[in-house]
């Protein structure tokens, strides 16, 4: 039912509830802002998802990507993308995590340069949390944001030198069923992206910063157009210069990376630079390779950024941004303090030191880290291999080939790993059930990207019955004898009632259908949010 807090232009609807400040955020102006972007916009949204479900096609009939023909000149080019605004040359370390009020102040006081404010993969989308977000960004820039935990006592407010703030809105594939116009649901992107852009770009210019974005799960330089065209128009409609809004892509698919050239030219008067998303980047090698039993990827725990495939990946990334003059930002180290286990604290921190220093010796500009603890010795290891504010100069003339960016990284199938897809899948989606969308799992930060690869690689499994590395095929009935056990674990670790009450039930039949379904579904927070809006 249609709430009457709103007051709405014509055509627009939302369905969403009206709590305290929501009506400031979606008012008449903001509303017919995004509504424009969406009658712009949208068809070729929707026609852009249509071609991956075609691509997907060929790659099942078992095409492999390449490089295109078509855009070499593109590749041989003498360009550069627009320099990067003064408070984004040095971003050695950026924090990541919800936009959650209480997260979003910590993270800007984290010591971090930047802080990615996340409604993606780090938030459940129910419409409170996208909503209140807006808002905690807003009073953020306005530097009037302040928190308060009542059940500690303990209040939060902003300190005198915050990060950075970029934003990551939804991804292409996702709507924002809580908002229609003309009857049809918003993109959750343009609704986040147009959001933000409103209400903030007058105040951000009074800091000396502006609307800096990541923009997720680009799959095609086509995909990158589109966005170009969305932040013109949007620059136009509010009379802000070309280049006010920045950005930074995501190479998070496999089929972005044979596309990063394109991708930097297309968004070349607004794009400052890319960011190697590990996890995302191997649940899409799952996905669109799902059908090929010679692309099976081993344990996750095995997959690492020295896996020949990821470490291609990732020097494609630096040499291209390099060449561009644009940055390359590392990955997600996921790992987080560890309270009470001295030796496993020393091991998370000691991994993380190791993926820092592989980062910046390879020539990353910056890297990520999900946990304000971690910023300190990320930071260090940076300081140490780069003096300067950035590398961006640096040319290593790493050259990769379309096969290094193919070839499966060798290792096992354990019964340990098939046990950890499960319970990782079950734990995160009932988090995400729950409202949160970055959970502590096992001593990681896990976000849906993890939660993808675990059902991914089950799926993948059991449709090829690949073999465990004591021979034992990982087919149906396998799996669901793993499910059993891991259940009764789940279940008497955590007592009946909480385990009612953290929906782990409702996760659990979404876990099963995910990967016992004879079709792959694209995105598992496509279905979640259907149990969450």
């Amino acid at each position: 039912m249609t709430t009457r807090a709103y007051s709405c232009p014509n055509g627009v609807t939302i369905t969403g509830s009206a709590e305290p400040g929501f009506s400031q955020i979606l008012n008449p102006k903001a509303l017919g802002f995004i509504a424009d972007l969406h009658r712009r916009f949208n068809a070729p949204r929707l026609a852009l998802l249509a071609a991956r479900m075609e691509r997907q096609k060929v790659l099942d009939a078992g095409d492999d990507p390449d490089f295109l023909t078509e855009t070499a000149d593109i590749r041989a080019g003498d360009w550069q993308v627009r320099p990067a605004p003064e408070d984004l040359q040095d971003r050695r370390v950026e924090i990541t995590g919800p936009v959650s009020r209480k997260m979003v102040i910590n993270a800007l006081n984290s010591g971090a340069k930047c802080f990615m404010a996340d409604f993606e993969d780090a938030s459940s989308p129910n419409w409170a949390n996208m909503v209140q977000g807006q808002l905690n960004l807003r009073d953020a820039n306005a530097r009037a944001i302040d928190f308060e935990d009542k059940a500690r006592g303990k209040p939060y407010a902003l300190n005198n030198d915050p990060a950075v703030l970029i934003v990551r809105p939804r991804g292409w594939h996702m709507d924002e069923a809580h908002m229609q116009v003309d009857g049809a649901a918003v993109s959750a992107s343009l609704f986040d992206f147009g959001l933000y852009l409103f209400h903030n770009h007058a105040a951000l210019k009074g800091l000396n910063s502006g609307p800096y974005y990541y923009l997720p799960k680009l799959e095609s330089a086509g995909e990158a157009r589109l966005w170009n065209m969305v932040i013109l128009h949007a620059q136009k409609a509010l009379g802000l210069p070309v280049g006010t809004v920045r950005v930074t892509v995501l190479i998070e698919t496999i089929l972005a990376s044979f596309e990063i050239d394109e991708i930097l030219y297309a968004l070349r008067d607004h794009i400052v630079g890319l960011n190697c998303g590990r996890w995302d980047y191997i649940f899409s090698y799952i996905k669109r390779f799902g059908k090929r039993a010679d692309r099976i990827l081993p344990d996750r725990a095995e997959v690492s950024m020295t896996s020949p495939f990821m470490s291609a990946y990732s020097k494609l990334v630096i040499e291209t941004c390099h060449r561009r003059g644009a940055h390359a930002i590392g990955g997600m180290a996921a790992q987080i303090p560890v309270k009470g286990d001295n030796a496993a604290n020393d091991a998370a921190f000691a991994k993380v030191r190791a993926d820092k220093e592989r980062e910046v010796k390879d020539g990353h500009d910056g890297t990520w880290v999900a946990h304000p603890g971690m910023v300190a010795l990320a930071t260090e290891v940076f300081d140490m291999h780069m003096p300067t504010a950035n590398q961006v100069t640096r040319l290593n003339g790493f050259c990769v080939r379309a096969a290094d960016l193919l070839t499966p990284s060798e290792g096992a199938i354990t019964r340990a790993g098939v046990r950890t897809n499960i319970e990782v899948g079950i734990l995160y989606i009932s988090s995400w059930l729950r409202g949160q969308g970055a959970a502590p799992i096992h001593n990681l930060m896990e976000d849906a990207a993890t939660a993808e690869i675990s059902r991914a690689q089950l799926w993948q499994w059991r449709t090829h019955g690949a073999r465990m590395e004591d021979g034992t095929p990982v087919n149906t009935e396998f799996l669901q004898s793993q499910f059993d056990e891991v259940l009764g674990n789940l279940k008497a670790q955590t007592g009946t009632d909480n385990w009612i009450e953290s929906r782990n039930d409702e996760a659990v039949l979404l876990m099963r259908d995910l990967v016992f379904d004879d079709e792959f579904t694209e995105f598992l927070t496509i279905p979640a949010y259907e149990l969450v809006k």
